[in-house]
């Protein structure tokens, strides 16, 4: 792919999962350096989210409870949180998870999301991604509550559907985030910004010549 072509890169998230927030940092990271590199490259995202907890009640759960069922105790919960505060660091994002009063469905939250690929440039539906991101885990917003969804919606100059929110649409990824460059190489999980730019530079590599 030379340069002054696009890149298309799909990217697989959910809103509640902190690995996916700052996978989305170091793909900022990487996009900034490719495009230092080339700067007619067009970066083309693709945003393409998964309900973890389809099961979820419309109201969430307990936050804290919700985890120690999940993980079993107390101490497993606070090393799984320990390991995301580091990562979180590393690109510089704070977590503090007693901010976090609920776990929430994200249904509703996806609906807004949906609305906005339809309506936004990429720019400013990205920027309402980094915004639901902080809303949970910065700012400890519920993403279920209809009324703070649709505040942010105005916020963001998005229509609201009158249609029901998606159904969860499972897809066949190992977890989130995962990344897809130019639908032939993909990325598992929020690993160092120096994974993704190798994998993307390969992906833009001239196909070798056929004799």
């Amino acid at each position: 792919m030379s340069e002054g072509q696009a890149l298309r890169l799909d990217v697989h998230i959910e809103l509640i999962c902190p690995w996916c927030q700052i996978g989305l940092r170091h793909l900022q990271r990487v996009r900034a350096a490719l495009l230092a590199e080339q700067p007619a490259l067009r970066i083309e995202l693709h945003w393409r989210l998964h309900r973890l907890l389809p099961g979820l009640p419309e109201q969430g759960l307990p936050f804290r409870a919700f985890y120690l069922q999940r993980l079993g105790s107390a101490a497993a919960v606070a090393a799984r949180q320990a390991q995301v505060q580091a990562a979180g660091r590393g690109v510089g994002l704070s977590y503090d998870f007693e901010r976090i009063p609920r776990m929430p469905d994200t249904a509703l939250a996806h609906g807004l999301v949906r609305d906005a690929q339809a309506q936004l440039d990429p720019q400013a539906l990205e920027n309402l991604l980094v915004r639901l991101f902080a809303a949970h885990f910065q700012c400890g917003e519920d993403l279920g509550d209809p009324a703070f969804l649709l505040q942010l919606a105005q916020d963001h100059g998005i229509r609201p559907s009158a249609s029901p929110p998606p159904a969860p649409v499972q897809r066949a990824v190992p977890g989130v985030p995962y990344f897809v460059v130019a639908q032939a190489y993909a990325l598992s999980g929020a690993q160092s910004h120096e994974h993704l730019l190798a994998l993307m530079r390969q992906a833009l590599r001239p196909a070798p010549a056929v004799l």
